[in-house]
């Protein structure tokens, strides 16, 4: 097993507003779910296509931001669900956005000159593309809300555009370029992260090339609370 230590960082808080609680009751497609709301059965958006399914379970805690706007089709973001004790945020647009604010903090890059995101390279969008010191970096982010017994894993659902991704990060590697993998894991307390080589086994294979050519892989957690979620700690990668 290899990992990386584990360390305090800083990052602003994301909040959301007008959160209420509710209890799911069923998903009925990606992107709609019906939630029980103050009595009340609620058409939700749900903040996140993945496949979610150990988590969206009938009876489940569940939070979600209101909305007071006719230009919506829902008026609720179904935002963080809980499974047992543990709070997890599944809204798949966050981690993106705590990785950019986490960044222009100070975090991982010394000397930081420019941060862009959605940028192009060959056939591929990175998410980021940064400048710092004297390196030109490709960075990929991806969201985690899988969790087993501890253990957080990704990805949920096979991932083709994955494992392409990270294929040309490893080709942007070689021509010259510094290339990273952050996985943001939407909640705390976790033991480890780890390729999920039983769902896709191609993509953890994909992984272990990547770390094996250099591209920098990087987990961290993340203070998750019905209305807030900030990134956290490091955590170990174990392969």
């Amino acid at each position: 097993m290899e990992f990386i230590g584990i360390c305090m960082i800083r990052c602003e808080i994301m909040k959301y507003e007008n959160i209420r609680k509710g209890i799911f009751l069923k998903r009925i497609n990606r992107f709609i779910a019906h939630v029980l709301i103050n009595d009340e059965i609620e058409i939700c958006h749900v903040k996140n296509t993945g496949r979610c399914e150990e988590i969206l379970i009938e009876g489940n805690e569940v939070y979600v931001q209101e909305f007071d706007s006719d230009k919506r089709k829902t008026k609720f973001d179904l935002v963080s669900v809980k499974k047992g004790i543990r709070l997890i945020n599944i809204d798949s647009q966050v981690p993106n956005k705590m990785f950019y604010e986490w960044v222009k903090q100070g975090n991982l890059f010394e000397n930081l000159k420019i941060l862009k995101s959605e940028v192009f390279y060959k056939n591929s969008r990175f998410d980021f593309y940064v400048e710092h010191l004297d390196k030109k970096v490709f960075v990929e982010v991806k969201g985690v809300t899988l969790e087993n017994d501890g253990v957080v894993l990704f990805p949920d659902a096979p991932t083709s555009r994955g494992v392409k991704h990270l294929n040309e990060l490893i080709s942007a590697k070689q021509e010259g370029f510094d290339a990273y993998v952050i996985f943001v894991i939407q909640m705390e307390g976790v033991k480890y992260f780890t390729p999920n080589y039983e769902m896709h086994k191609e993509f953890g294979k994909t992984l272990v090339k990547c770390k094996q050519n250099g591209v920098n892989l990087i987990a961290l957690d993340s203070y998750v609370d019905f209305d807030e979620i900030r990134i956290k700690n490091f955590v170990e990668i174990v392969f």
